[in-house]
C-alpha cells in the first residue's frame, strides 16, 4: 500500500496515515491479518516523525482497525462490533450533513453522494 501525504494539507498527518489505512481496508487493498510497516519504517519511508505514526497506529487501535503485536506489529484486525460503528457512524455523519445543510446541499444530492461513493466500497 502506497501512502501519500499531503504535507500542505489542513489535516494533520496522523490523521491522513489513519484515513489512508481505513481507505485501504475499505478497497480491500489490505486485508485482514496483512501487517503494516513498522513504525520506524513508515516514519523513514513517508519523511515524518516516529511519534506520528505511532498516533496513527495508536487511534486505529483503539478504533478496532488493527492490533499491535510485539512480534509481528502493526495488524489489520478489524473489530466487529456493529453498534459501536453504527453508532460512531451515526455521529461522524451528523455533522458532516449539518456542514451541508449549512452549504445548502439537497437531501437528494446526499443520497446521490452517499450513492456515489458507498459503490467504492466492497462488502461481503
Amino acid at each position: 500500500m502506497l501512502i501519500e501525504i499531503d504535507f500542505n494539507s489542513d489535516e494533520a498527518i496522523y490523521v491522513q496515515l489513519q484515513h489512508q489505512i481505513i481507505m485501504g481496508i475499505a478497497t480491500e487493498v489490505l486485508h485482514e491479518g496483512d501487517t503494516l510497516p513498522s513504525v520506524r519504517q513508515l516514519a523513514d519511508t513517508v519523511g515524518i516523525n516516529m511519534h506520528t505514526v505511532n498516533k496513527a497506529y495508536s487511534i486505529l487501535k483503539q478504533q478496532g482497525f488493527i492490533q499491535l503485536d510485539r512480534r509481528k506489529g502493526a495488524v489489520i484486525a478489524i473489530d466487529i462490533n456493529k453498534i459501536h460503528a453504527h453508532e460512531e457512524l451515526k455521529r461522524e455523519l451528523r455533522i458532516a450533513l449539518a456542514k451541508g445543510c449549512c452549504k445548502n446541499i439537497s437531501r437528494e444530492e446526499v443520497h446521490e453522494l452517499v450513492d456515489e461513493l458507498f459503490d467504492e466500497y466492497t462488502f461481503g
